[in-house]
This record gives structure tokens, sequence and C-alpha cells, in this order.
């Protein structure tokens, strides 16, 4: 392995000193086998479908603490879908909310890009076999190309797509496979966010679960950081400038690219982290978000106790929750519907070997 990576540099990539390992171990017990070592193929095709190998374990981790992070937020909407809170905007008292209903409008966006990244996924994890022109042409028998026959079964073997048309230059849909986490990246950077603001002490409404060593400083030991809404918030500052390295590099010269294709590779792993590690803090954090209902409401007193009566009684009575429970209600069968429908593909998916 260190030879390979130290190699790797002259090379100007990582998959030539790879494929000369591997044929001078195969020739060790196969000389004849050895000369059929990466036939047809180049280095891009290796490094391609390595990447959507590997990008197909990234998104399972992050679905599944995407799938945790919902769960947590249907629960809490459901228990609190009458309780009322203050609904803010630009920072400021607007009128009344339910938390339940709050937690479902965080939810959502969730469920959404899962659909979208399981589309996504779909399209874009494909092996990528016969990069320069020619070199699929080499796969003959009896005189006949065989090039399709063997993308197609190299695709049932990895479990990946075979794609209509090599995907060298023509990035578009593994593009948009990254353009789908950073959005996914964001929306959990807004649920952290609000969180945080209304975790402040000074609001006092939420809190990350209280456990040892969680959200603890080093100087000031009274303080309960939210670390959670912060590992969380720092992705969503990173991704975009990831995803915009992405939609950079795709006018890629002719059929192979110098220097935009290397780019793109050097982002991905940053943006996959990004979205695993949000999801990640979000699924350990909102099971066991703490609520303080009282405060919401004493909050939501204070402020009616300063308004004139007209004003209290027409955007600040705690009766509007009720009409948002009804709305809380009507989202959660929508999400819990759209949630089952996701599972049933993936299963469906799976029994057929479906990216």
């Amino acid at each position: 392995m260190a030879k390979i990576v130290r190699e790797s540099g002259r090379a100007g990539s990582i998959a030539i000193p790879l494929v000369k390992s591997l044929k001078e171990t195969v020739g060790l017990f196969n000389k004849e086998a050895a000369g059929f070592v990466h036939f047809g193929s180049t280095s891009q095709d290796v490094i391609d479908t390595a990447l959507a190998l590997v990008t197909r374990n990234a998104l399972d981790l992050i679905e599944a603490d995407v799938n945790k992070a919902i769960a947590a937020l249907l629960a809490l909407a459901q228990r609190h879908a009458a309780d009322p809170v203050l609904a803010r905007t630009l920072m400021q008292p607007a009128s009344v909310t339910s938390f339940g209903l709050k937690c479902a409008g965080w939810a959502a966006p969730l469920v959404r890009s899962l659909q979208r990244l399981q589309s996504s996924a779909g399209n874009a994890l494909s092996v990528q076999l016969g990069g320069a022109v020619g070199t699929l042409a080499q796969m003959k028998k009896n005189g006949k190309d065989v090039g399709p026959q063997v993308i197609a079964l190299m695709a049932t073997e990895l479990k990946l797509k075979a794609p209509a048309f090599t995907w060298h230059t023509q990035r578009d849909e593994w593009v948009a496979l990254g353009c789908e986490l950073g959005l996914l990246v964001g929306s959990l950077g807004k649920i952290s966010k609000d969180i945080s603001l209304m975790g402040q002490y000074e609001v006092g409404e939420l809190a990350e679960p209280s456990e040892a060593g969680r959200g603890g400083s080093s100087a000031m030991p009274h303080k309960r950081n939210p670390v959670a809404c912060m590992v969380a918030l720092a992705a969503a500052q990173r991704a975009p400038q990831r995803v915009a390295a992405l939609l950079a590099a795709m006018p890629q010269e002719h059929e192979r690219a110098l220097g935009n294709w290397q780019a793109e590779l050097a982002e991905w792993p940053g943006l996959l982290m990004s979205a695993h590690g949000s999801a990640r803090a979000m699924a350990q954090a909102l099971p066991g978000l703490q609520v303080d209902t009282q405060r919401m409401r004493a909050n939501l007193d204070g402020l009616r106790a300063v308004l004139p009566q007209e004003a209290a009684d027409e955007w600040f009575n705690p009766a509007l929750a009720q009409h948002a429970a009804e709305l809380t209600h009507a989202q959660l069968t929508i999400q819990r519907h759209a949630l089952a429908a996701l599972n049933q593909q993936a299963e469906t998916n799976k029994t057929k070997g479906m990216p």
C-alpha cells in the first residue's frame, strides 16, 4: 500500500501503480491471466467505479442516520402537537405555533432529501468501463464485440448500474448526487440553527441531551454547549463550497479531463464526511432532545403581558396552537406515507441487486 501511494504521485493516478502491482501479483500464480488484468480498461475506469462503490457505502451510513433523525422528529411532533411556542420571524416573535408543527416542518425536507437521494443514487452509482476511445473494442470473442456484455456482467457483480454510455466527462448524474448531499446538509443545518437559538440561556426552550461528557467546557464548568448543533452547522458552512467545486469542474475536455476530474475527486471525501457527520450528530441528539414546554409557555405569556390586549389575543393566544396541531397531524400522515414508500422501494432495489 505504501509503495502504491508513493508511486501514484509520479504516475498522476493511484490506479496506475495499483494495476501494475495487481498484474505482478496475478503473474506469480498465472502468467496467462496476468495479460487480462485491466484489459480494455483505463485508470479512470478503476477510480470512478471504486468511487461509486465507496459512495454507496457512505450513502448507506448517511441514510441510516437521517432515518433516525426523522423518526425522532416525528415522535416529537406527535408528542408536542398542541404545545404552544412562539413562532419567530426576522428573529422576533411573530405569532403562536405548536412545537409539534415546528418538528414536522424540520422533518419534511429530510424526507424529501431521502427521496431525492434514492433517485439520484440510482442514476449515479454506475460502473465505469471503456475509458479512452477504442479500449472497449479490445474485448472481442470469436470476432464479435462483447464489451457491452462485460459491462453488464461487471455491473451485476458489483451491484451497480450498467450505464448506457461511459461518463468520463459527462458528470451530470454524478454531480447531481453531490448537489443532493449539499441540500441535505443545508436542511440539517437549518434544524441545528433553530435548536441552538431556542437553546440559548435567555430563551431556554430546548437543550441537547444531558449526558456525561456532552457539551462541557474546559474553562467554565457551568456551560452546556450544543455540540451536535455545532457539528451540523460547521458542515453546513463547508458543504456549499464542496458542491460549488463539483459544479465548477464539470466543463471537462473532450473524452478525458486534465485537472477538472482530479479536482472533482478531491472534493468528494469532504462532502461525504460533512453529510455523514451532520446526519450522525442530529441522529444522536434529536432522540434525547430536552423540551421545556413550561418555558415555552412562560416566554409566550411574558410577551402577552407587555402587548395591548387586542394584539395579544389576535396573534399570541395559546389556543392558536390547536389549529397548528391539526396541521401537524396532517403533516405526520404525509411524511409517514412517504417514508413507507421509500422503505418499500429500498427493499425492492435490494431484492433486484440495484443501488
